[in-house]
């Protein structure tokens, strides 16, 4: 295999990459600074912070999941400079993820009962409940940026979407010191600031998205009048065939790590922020391959709409090679700083829960060894799913993250991590047998449909 072909391909995809992994690092970011301070108050907060998240993180990834259909589909009109298509394709993208968005937090509001059946320290359930409701508040305005970032995307202006992170991040940060401490003339409302710097921090990103993209020339056309007359029944359709399947892929592989926070908290309140923690910092690695794989959604697309089959298989195969020689890097990183990275988010120093610190340290500890090693399969695989999303290729797909997460990984996690001694090490090596599953399976389905393709255009030729 000549090399070259694919290694000429970097440069292009970094450039576009780049913006994008900055911005959904941004996003990461926004969750980790929060288990930082609300960790600072201590370990209780921390987990109480961890089992809130795992109900919004479903509401996240059905709603990202779900606006990731608008990209392809503006990628392709781009490509043949349809200014028509593409300008329904958004309306009618941004009417389905404002629904969504509303939807999303209406279930998670009326789903908060279930804290009390799941078997976690009552302790934490009774700190979630609050924190949940204003987090999933959150997803409104989050779910209605991802239609203007994904369009944005699809048109492959991705540092749009970077600029409104950094300042959601700045939000964030700013309000949870004035609001967790009570600085200055804000209420001290401990953890529950950080829940309102996070509400916050969203609204600011979808405000700058908007003026951002609404004083774009290019963006003019698309964006302008806006009206409810151009709401298309075929093309809510059309996004929602692509949408629904992909919100699915995400909320299956979501859903898997959601599970290992729960089976986590049944172990007890140590096993559970201890999962938060080495699960914060696979969360910001992931997003580089996230931002790799929004990067082959759109080459893909761009070359779907050109018909260039071989160049399509070219680009796709040079960003999974990307990622492998990336995730190499991050897992050697976590092998060698394991011991230290938890230090970060639990004060060594309080002597109050210091033994339930050193405990959820060592743990955490461990259990970054084991994201070492599973973090390569979740690059390669969210990679391949943007490769295949940017085929409009979504339905078998959603099968193979099913079968990976739910009949092999989450099976192998309950076992090792309930009824074996690994305990929350168990859970984590379930997490690894699924992503690696479906990093397999997903790979052959990129090069099963790769060669039809080229197979099927060289015959008509």
């Amino acid at each position: 295999m000549n090399l070259s072909i694919y290694t000429k391909e970097f440069g292009y995809n970094f450039k576009l990459a780049y913006p994008i992994i900055l911005a959904m690092l941004g996003h990461t970011i926004v969750g980790v600074i929060d288990n930082i301070m609300v960790g600072q108050i201590g370990p209780t907060e921390l987990a109480a912070a961890s089992l809130a998240n795992s109900f919004v993180f479903i509401g996240i990834s059905l709603g990202v999941g779900f606006s990731t259909a608008i990209t392809p589909l503006i990628a392709s009109s781009d490509a043949i400079n349809d200014i028509n298509s593409g300008r329904k394709v958004f309306m009618n993208g941004l009417l389905l993820c404002t629904v969504l968005g509303f939807a999303l937090f209406g279930i998670l509001y009326f789903m908060k009962p279930l804290l009390d059946y799941m078997k976690q320290p009552e302790e934490v359930t009774l700190m979630a409940k609050p924190f949940l409701d204003v987090v999933a508040l959150s997803l409104i305005p989050l779910v209605i940026f991802q239609a203007y970032k994904q369009f944005a995307d699809g048109k492959s202006q991705t540092k749009y979407s970077m600029y409104a992170t950094i300042i959601a991040n700045v939000v964030n940060v700013v309000l949870n010191y004035l609001l967790i401490y009570g600085v200055w003339i804000f209420p001290e409302l401990g953890m529950m600031g950080a829940a309102y710097g996070t509400l916050f921090s969203r609204i600011a990103m979808l405000i700058y998205m908007y003026f951002a993209l609404s004083g774009n020339t290019n963006f003019k056309p698309f964006l302008s009048k806006i009206s409810f007359k151009e709401i298309d029944k075929t093309i809510c359709n059309k996004i929602t065939k692509i949408g629904g399947p992909s919100s699915m892929q995400s909320l299956f592989e979501v859903g898997l790590f959601t599970g290992a926070v729960w089976l986590s908290g049944m172990i007890g309140t140590s096993a559970q922020a201890a999962n938060q923690i080495a699960l914060s910092m696979a969360s910001m690695t992931f997003m580089f391959a996230s931002g790799l794989g929004v990067a082959a959604m759109i080459r893909v697309g761009n070359q779907k709409g050109f018909q260039d089959y071989v160049k399509l298989r070219v680009v796709a195969l040079s960003i999974i090679l990307i990622t492998i020689l990336l995730y190499t890097f991050f897992a050697l990183f976590f092998v060698i700083f394991h011991s230290y990275i938890p230090l970060f988010f639990l004060d060594a120093e309080d002597a109050k829960n210091a033994l339930l610190n050193r405990e959820v340290i060592d743990m955490a500890g461990k259990l970054l060894m084991i994201a070492a090693i599973f973090q390569i399969s979740d690059g390669i695989q969210v990679t391949v799913l943007g490769a295949l999303r940017g085929l409009q290729d979504v339905n078998i797909p959603t099968i193979i993250t099913f079968i990976s997460y739910w009949l092999i990984g989450f099976p192998v996690a309950i076992y090792l991590g309930l009824y074996t001694e690994m305990g929350a090490e168990g859970i984590w090596y379930g997490l690894l047998a699924g992503l690696t599953a479906a990093a397999i399976f997903s790979y052959l389905r990129l090069n099963y449909m790769t060669k039809k393709l080229i197979h099927s255009q060289q015959a008509k030729a």
